[in-house]
């Protein structure tokens, strides 16, 4: 029995792509997962999650990521098509991922409040059945989540590590950072346009382009 996880990171940020990841294993190794230290990559510190991210890799048949941009995420956003938006995006971010994987059975992080809607979407553009289980709080409730969320987490943090390194120190990215919300702040103070590595449908960004 193939047992796929899969989590994203990055959801809510202002700078860099938001990350999916997926990763599915023989149902007889998913104890190993927990025994290794697997949980909700919240819940573990930056050293340990990368750490984990081999030993996740080795006991995993296959692992994949999928990787949203800044345009891709603007586009549906700033299109406004009820429910076509940025739930609904992830959510075939997430069936890419399954058809890739293909596993008999995935737990899944939603990314819409309405749970069953997510795993209907994900369902509905796959050739074949998978026993979907769709829950907030997955990546606490089942190793295999949890292992999603650290590979995510970790791919989104390199990601944003890149970014600092090229542009400069912009702290969390996210719009409640102090450090976020002045480099922003700096950046349209000298520039007009927004960057491809910023999103421009966020709010924090917004009031700066006057798009509404």
């Amino acid at each position: 029995m193939r047992v796929a996880g899969i989590d994203e990171a990055g959801r809510g940020c202002v700078m860099g792509p938001l990350v999916i990841a997926g990763a599915v294993f023989d149902e007889k190794k998913v104890p190993n997962l927990t025994e290794i230290g697997v949980k909700d990559s919240k819940k573990l510190s930056k050293r340990r999650r990368e750490s984990l991210v081999a030993e996740i890799k080795e006991l995993a048949l296959d692992y994949t990521y999928f990787e949203l941009s800044p345009s891709s995420i603007d586009k549906v956003v700033f299109r406004n098509v009820p429910l076509r938006k940025l739930n609904y995006l992830e959510a075939m971010a997430m069936a890419s991922i399954v058809r890739t994987l293909h596993p008999d059975s995935a737990y899944v992080d939603p990314c819409d409040v309405d749970s069953q809607r997510v795993a209907d979407q994900i369902q509905s553009v796959l050739k074949f059945n998978v026993d979907i289980t769709c829950e907030p709080k997955a990546d606490q409730k089942y190793a295999v989540t949890g292992a999603a969320s650290i590979l995510a987490k970790v791919k989104r943090d390199q990601s944003i590590e890149e970014l600092k390194a090229q542009h400069g120190d912009f702290g969390s990215g996210y719009p409640s950072d102090r450090k976020t919300a002045a480099f922003i702040e700096d950046w349209f103070r000298e520039n007009d346009e927004c960057p491809p590595w910023m999103r421009a449908s966020w709010s924090t960004v917004r009031k700066y382009t006057g798009v509404k």
